[in-house]
């Protein structure tokens, strides 16, 4: 019993150390991190390039892979582009197994040390994120150390030592235990720490090991398939193609190159099982790829064939109210937030398309803008619902001081957008009241509205532009143009007195025109709330 609890403690240390050091890399890494979703390309060899770097840094490539179904799923990522980021995941992998192999338990007091100094005492985040970083590299070396202690007393069992060693005589069994292990841990990083451990104290033989850690590549396939429960085809398609890759790497050498890859291995580190143990999980990872890769469409093929169209044929994405966002993402907060923006800044679209409608409506008497606006309007109100229920997510994600404010932000730009939305709706309402009164606008009258309505979606135009680029120029130059707006409204009130003293405009149309202006100010209002959020942003960051 005291093994089991010793060794639960050194697992829960190891993880805790892993996922504090892959959370602190992510806020490191910032804005970079972002950036992935313009890198995404239709060329396969950079998925893979990005799915190693981005594994690298999260530790994790479950959660690579979860992120990956995420996109499928959020209609940001084809299937060709998931399995280059999927392969590449399984690479980038192999960094925290080499870590884990290395004999680096010395280091780990020193880098607590170094790590609790910086959290406690730098004032820069950046810094303190560091710290974060050196902190969880020592808990991961301490947990491992820890595992080491629990389990060296098995070696004097010596049913146990050859109940392992049968691993190495029944594949199949070593697979099933690698893949139950991971499956069940979630976590393939942990599991190799685990074998690692094991070998290392010479409880486990390289040809009981190898089965195992095949199995282990295999186990990490579930956690992506149970993400991508409830998800689109193309997103189980993802989760399947990942199994797939992993299966078939595993046949390959389990059956024709293990043999090969033990003798490379240990002419490589002869007297080392733990590092000859991630060195085969490296070679397993890169030549399976190299492998693989020139098969990628194939391997789609088959995963529409595991995962087949529905009998009508139908486009789930047809009826989806959100494009860019998935709860998935949340696992990695800088492009969860990337994802977000971009969302909000298509339901800006809309809002804005909504205006133009409406306007139409006004402008050019048509009923036909008058629909499509009240039709943007139901779908603005949906999307504020999502976008504000995932921000709550996110905003409880491991973000840095700079992405929260602008989590922070978002609420508010959210909800600015939205009631531009309402006043969409109140103009297009607007119009159809003047079309069933039969109101005429005098010519000076259309024109001043047209010229004020021109002026008010430029800068809201400018304001989403900024909010989506952080550009704090575009950002005042909304500023200067709602000045504008404010000094032509007043104008535009004054000349409707002077038409209305002269009887060149009757009260009924004088009323309808003077909420129209109304309206509009209140949509430069807005987009100026937006582009101020931007502006404090920039201020708070220096």
């Amino acid at each position: 019993m005291q093994i089991v609890i010793s060794l639960l403690g050194g697992l829960g240390l190891f993880l805790y150390g892993m996922n504090l050091m892959g959370a602190s890399l992510e806020k490191v890494a910032g804005s970079k991190m972002k950036k992935i979703i313009e890198l995404l390309t239709k060329n396969v060899f950079m998925g893979v390039f990005l799915g190693a770097i981005v594994t690298a840094v999260i530790q994790s490539s479950s959660a690579t892979t979860v992120m990956v179904v995420g996109f499928v799923n959020a209609g940001l990522m084809n299937l060709t582009q998931a399995v280059g980021i999927i392969m590449g995941a399984n690479i980038g992998t192999t960094v925290t197994a080499q870590l884990v192999s290395l004999d680096l338990t010395g280091l780990a007091p020193l880098a607590l040390g170094i790590g609790i100094l910086l959290y406690l005492f730098a004032k820069n985040e950046k810094y303190k994120q560091v710290g974060e970083v050196f902190i969880g590299f020592g808990l991961l070396f301490t947990g491992m150390e820890s595992m080491k202690g629990a389990v060296s007393p098995l070696a004097e069992y010596e049913g146990f030592t050859e109940l392992l060693a049968t691993f190495g005589k029944y594949p199949l069994l070593g697979l099933l235990l690698g893949f139950g292990i991971t499956a069940i841990i979630q976590s393939s990083a942990a599991a190799m720490g685990m074998l690692v451990v094991l070998a290392a104290q010479g409880l486990v033989p390289l040809q009981a090991a190898l089965p195992i850690l095949y199995g282990q590549n295999i186990g990490t396939c579930v956690t992506s398939l149970i993400s991508s429960i409830g998800a689109n085809k193309n997103a189980k398609r993802a989760a399947t193609v990942h199994l797939i890759f992993n299966i078939l790497g595993t046949i390959i050498f389990l059956i024709f190159l293990n043999s090969i890859v033990v003798k490379i291995v240990v002419a490589m580190d002869p007297n080392n099982i733990a590092r000859q143990i991630a060195n085969v999980h490296t070679i397993f990872n890169i030549v399976s790829t190299f492998l693989l890769l020139p098969c990628n469409k194939l391997i789609v093929k088959l995963a529409m064939k595991i995962v087949p169209d529905g009998k009508d044929g139908a486009d789930e994405d047809e009826t989806r109210v959100i494009k860019y966002i998935d709860d998935r993402m949340i696992q990695t907060p800088p492009i969860a937030l990337a994802s977000i923006i971009k969302e909000v800044s298509r339901m800006g679209e809309k809002a804005r398309d909504s205006v133009d409608s409406a306007m139409e409506g006004i402008l050019e008497v048509s009923t036909e803008g008058i629909e499509n606006t009240l039709k943007l309007e139901k779908l603005i109100n949906q999307l504020q619902k999502m976008i504000l229920n995932y921000l709550l997510k996110l905003s409880k994600a491991s973000l840095s001081d700079e992405d929260r404010e602008t989590v922070d932000d978002l609420f508010n730009t959210v909800n600015d957008i939205e009631r531009i939305g309402d006043h969409a709706e109140n103009l297009a309402e607007i119009a159809q009241s003047a079309i069933d009164s039969q109101v005429v606008f005098s010519e000076q009258g259309q024109s001043e509205i047209s010229d004020m309505y021109n002026k008010v979606i430029s800068a809201y135009t400018y304001a989403l532009e900024a909010m989506a680029t952080s550009d704090v120029n575009l950002a005042c130059k909304v500023i200067k143009i709602e000045e504008q707006v404010d000094i032509m409204e007043e104008s535009c009130r004054v000349n409707h007195m002077r038409r209305l003293n002269n009887n060149l405009c009757s009260i009924d149309n004088g009323v309808i025109y003077l909420e129209i202006l109304t309206n509009l100010e209140r949509i430069s209002d807005h987009a100026a709330n937006i582009a101020e959020k931007v502006i404090q942003q920039k201020i708070g960051d220096k």
